[in-house]
């Protein structure tokens, strides 16, 4: 049996306890082979000597993120306590500056969070094309806008093209209010969510009124050449096979592309199949295109929303 006392004086300890101990409940179920035991602005740990440091050395990461930023959603506090070891761990801790993706208004700083958002970024560093294929939560579109405003902002393109197909998602374009943009834009509302992080109001009006930063449906990219750009296709289970083709054949000179998709979500009419998984199959082998799978263990959105694709998952098998 093995005893040590965590110091947590350095950080908040709402934070780090978490709301009515949220965090410190996670923490409990985490290691229940441990005592776990908080006063004030300490933390005991009693158990297995290999139980103990295993928790220490993840409590002490946990420490030196909030130390850094002030702040950790309790979805982020169970990732890094759910690594398998040290180096898993540290994906989910940002130790390098370098891992910032790209500054936000005031300050905000945008990173690749998990191992595999990482891997998304240094498959983007080396190929023209990235397939980024996982379930909602994973941060698939929101890690693809970050490396499109870094290389906008770092002049290595001179726009950004984002478009998603306008599929209904049980409803009918024709019943929603407004003109065709007005119609289309409740699609597109996750790409300009993004941006909104990324970019200062200002400035982002002036890139969308400029078209140096252009939102639009897939079916507006036919007869297209786009060159110098930095283009992401969103939702991309949602296109057919022609139409994943059609974007594929319009990246030109000095152009990257990221798709992302998730398989698990086609809300195509069942006469229609998604073109997604046979272009992830057909275009595997080739230099320069690379794909990443993302899973339950790169969510960073609420906490159960990882328990609830593992749900489905289980379910879908059963």
């Amino acid at each position: 049996m093995t005893e040590t006392i965590i110091n947590l004086e350095t950080v908040n300890p709402i934070e780090f306890f978490g709301v009515n101990n949220g965090k410190l409940d996670i923490l409990k179920k985490k290691f229940p082979l441990l005592k776990i035991l908080s006063r004030g602005t300490q933390l005991k740990l009693s158990g297995s000597p290999e139980q103990v440091d295993n928790a220490r050395e993840k409590i002490n990461l946990i420490v030196q993120y909030l130390q850094r930023n002030g702040h950790m959603s309790e979805n982020y506090f169970e990732q890094v306590l759910g690594g398998d070891d040290a180096e898993t761990v540290d994906h989910f801790v940002d130790r390098n500056p370098n891992d910032v993706l790209v500054f936000g208004p005031h300050g905000k700083s945008v990173r690749a969070r998990t191992a595999n958002q990482k891997r998304m970024a240094q498959e983007a560093e080396k190929n023209d094309i990235v397939f980024a294929i996982g379930p909602a939560g994973t941060g698939k579109t929101y890690t693809a806008v970050a490396l499109a405003v870094r290389a906008l902002k770092n002049k290595q393109v001179k726009k950004i093209i984002l478009t998603r197909p306008a599929v209904e998602a049980g409803e009918s374009l024709g019943f929603l209010p407004g003109d065709l943009k007005e119609k289309i834009d409740p699609y597109l509302r996750p790409l300009y969510d993004a941006l909104d992080d990324m970019i200062p109001a200002d400035k982002l009006g002036y890139y969308m009124s400029t078209r140096v930063i252009e939102i639009a449906p897939l079916a507006y990219m036919r007869g297209r050449t786009l060159d110098n750009a930095f283009i992401i296709l969103d939702e991309a289970q949602n296109a057919t096979d022609l139409q994943i083709k059609m974007f594929l054949t319009r990246i030109g000179a000095n152009a990257k592309a990221i798709i992302t998709g998730d398989v698990t979500q086609i809300d195509l009419p069942k006469n229609q199949r998604s073109g997604l998984e046979k272009a992830v199959r057909i275009l595997s082998h080739i230099d320069g295109i690379a794909h990443i799978a993302l899973d339950e263990e790169d969510v960073v959105r609420h906490r159960l929303v990882k328990a609830i694709i593992k749900a489905y998952d289980k379910e879908k098998e059963s």
